[in-house]
C-alpha cells in the first residue's frame, strides 16, 4: 500500500468517527426550554389584562341587554321605543367582545313576543346555575326608569374601564359610554320634550 493510501484510509476513519461523534455532542449542547425574556412576559400580562378587561366589558354591556329582554317581555308596548335601543346595545355587546373574549354576544333584535319566549325558554333550560335578570317594575314608567339607571350603570362601568384601557379599546369604550348616556337620556327626559 502507498503512503496515500494509508492517509486516504486514515482521513476517511478519522471522518467516519467524527461524523458519528458530532451528532451525539450536538445532542448534549442542546439548551433546554427556553425561558421567555421579561418583553414576552410582560406581553403576556398586557393580553391577559385586556382579555380581564374585554370580558368585564361584555358582561356587563350583555347584562344590560338582558335586562332591554326582561323590560320588552314585561311590556311589549314598549317595544317601538325599546327595540333600536335594544338593537344598540347588542351591537355594542358585540363590539366590545370582538377580539378576545369567548363570550358570544347576541346577534339580531328579536320580536316582543319572540323575546319573551326566548327569556322564557332560556330561563327555564339555565336552570338555578344562570343568575335572572333583575325583576321588571309592573309599571312600564318605573321600568324605563330602572333601564336608565341600568344603563347609566353600564356606561359609568365603561367610562371607569378607560384608565386600564389599551388606546383603541379605550376609544371603543368611551364611545358606548357616551351611548349609554344616551340611551338613558333616551328613556327618561327624551319622553318629555
Amino acid at each position: 500500500m502507498t503512503t496515500t493510501g494509508r492517509r486516504a484510509l486514515l482521513t476517511a476513519g478519522i471522518a467516519a468517527a467524527a461524523a458519528t461523534a458530532l451528532p451525539g455532542c450536538t445532542a448534549a449542547e442542546e439548551p433546554g426550554p427556553r425561558k421567555p425574556g421579561a418583553a414576552e412576559v410582560e406581553a403576556a400580562r398586557v393580553a391577559r389584562a385586556e382579555a380581564a378587561l374585554r370580558l368585564r366589558s361584555v358582561t356587563a354591556s350583555r347584562s344590560l341587554l338582558e335586562r332591554y329582554d326582561a323590560a320588552l317581555a314585561a311590556h311589549p308596548a314598549l317595544a317601538p321605543r325599546l327595540t333600536p335601543l335594544r338593537r344598540s346595545v347588542a351591537a355594542h355587546t358585540k363590539a366590545l367582545g370582538e377580539g378576545g373574549t369567548t363570550v358570544r354576544p347576541a346577534t339580531a333584535a328579536p320580536s316582543p313576543t319572540a323575546t319573551a319566549t326566548a327569556s322564557a325558554g332560556a330561563t327555564a333550560s339555565a336552570g338555578a346555575s344562570a343568575p335572572s335578570p333583575a325583576p321588571v317594575a309592573a309599571d312600564p314608567r318605573t321600568a324605563l326608569n330602572e333601564l336608565a339607571a341600568a344603563e347609566r350603570t353600564t356606561s359609568d362601568t365603561h367610562a371607569a374601564a378607560l384608565v386600564t384601557a389599551p388606546p383603541e379599546y379605550a376609544r371603543l369604550l368611551a364611545s358606548v359610554a357616551a351611548a349609554g348616556a344616551a340611551h338613558a337620556y333616551l328613556l327618561t327626559e327624551g319622553a318629555r320634550a
